[in-house]
């Protein structure tokens, strides 16, 4: 916890998962921040992914947005290339595959 953390009283919230199995997967193709967000591009292996089922990497973090082709969707299945945008940090690098689990 920093300074400045300490002295306004911030405290920072971590994300925890509710299931135990995963239900999907997703391909890392690529990642970046846009707006203070961490985005993730890749390709979904298995599975339905929703907004607000939880992301796990090095990390966990919420998924606050799924876009194909830069239209925000309600869900994404098995074989969409999508971009997933995040509420919370998670590391990941290009060609990771991360595990999905439902909110």
């Amino acid at each position: 916890m920093g300074l400045l953390d300490r002295l306004f009283g911030r405290k920072i919230e971590r994300i925890q998962i509710a299931s135990r199995e995963p239900i999907g997967s997703f391909r890392v193709e690529d990642v970046f921040r846009v707006m203070g967000r961490h985005v993730l591009v890749g390709e979904v292996l298995g599975g339905v992914i929703y907004p607000g089922y939880k992301v796990k990497g090095e990390g966990v973090a919420e998924i606050y947005k799924i876009q194909m082709e830069r239209r925000e969707v309600e869900f994404a299945i098995s074989g969409d290339r999508v971009a997933l945008i995040l509420e919370g940090s998670l590391k990941a690098r290009k060609g990771d595959v991360l595990e999905v689990y439902r909110a």
